[in-house]
């Protein structure tokens, strides 16, 4: 099982680590930065699957950050701040923020705003389960099986196929993909697409060269059919 990734962006030490061990002792992996500069390049290099971010930060203000990983990523952004005002959570939200939480604060409801976002996030079926072929995989311990049997797919791997299970079997341009599972430094580089794609297909297709369901549309991009 693959434990969700949080990127906690705080510049209060103190702060850091009580939230880091709180969230570490409910299972999450944790990635630390304490600025806005850090907390950039830890979203577009460690890939988190959510981030949490105060406004108050040493080297700017967090709804900047808010703003950059929004205009290439859709994951959840959880603001967590000791400003209260009503127009600072209004300008957060706009500014991308999927929800706001004002210090102090409790460590249950944190988990529960943490549980509710990840599950708004998740592909969402009855069972938890997305079915494509002789493919299963199961969205809430990260875990794919082809024919009952345990398929290990590296977390790229997995986060790009992630991608396109929740885009439904609507075409994700090569630059849409780039930009969601490997970050703003890497949207012309389709190569990596490639190598990763044709990975994934030795894994999950019947026979890669004629893929039945990880389907190339030429010039623009990939697909997921037979959702």
């Amino acid at each position: 099982m693959n434990a969700a990734h949080i990127l906690l962006v705080e510049d209060d030490a103190q702060i850091r680590r009580f939230v880091r061990m709180a969230l570490q002792d409910a299972g999450y992996r944790i990635t630390e930065a304490d600025g806005v500069k850090r907390g950039l390049i830890d979203a577009t290099t460690r890939q988190p699957d959510l981030v949490i971010v105060d406004l108050g930060l040493p080297d700017g203000d967090g709804k900047r950050l808010i703003t950059e990983v929004r205009g290439w990523s859709d994951l959840p952004i959880l603001v967590l701040s000791a400003r209260d005002q009503e127009r600072e959570k209004v300008a957060a939200l706009d500014a991308g923020a999927d929800d706001y939480l004002t210090k102090p604060f409790g460590m249950d409801e944190l988990l529960a705003r943490l549980r509710a976002l990840l599950r708004r996030y998740e592909v969402k079926t009855p069972d938890g389960i997305v079915r494509f072929g002789d493919v299963e995989v199961d969205i809430v311990r990260h875990e794919v099986r082809k024919r009952g049997e345990p398929v290990h797919l590296t977390p790229i791997e997995y986060r790009l196929l992630a991608a396109l299970m929740r885009a439904k079997g609507a075409v994700l341009t090569y630059r849409q993909l780039l930009l969601e599972v490997w970050g703003p430094g890497h949207a012309e580089r389709t190569h990596y697409l490639r190598v990763h794609m044709a990975n994934l297909r030795q894994k999950l297709e019947d026979d890669p060269a004629r893929p039945r369901y990880l389907i190339t549309e030429l010039q623009v991009g990939y697909r997921l059919m037979g959702l």
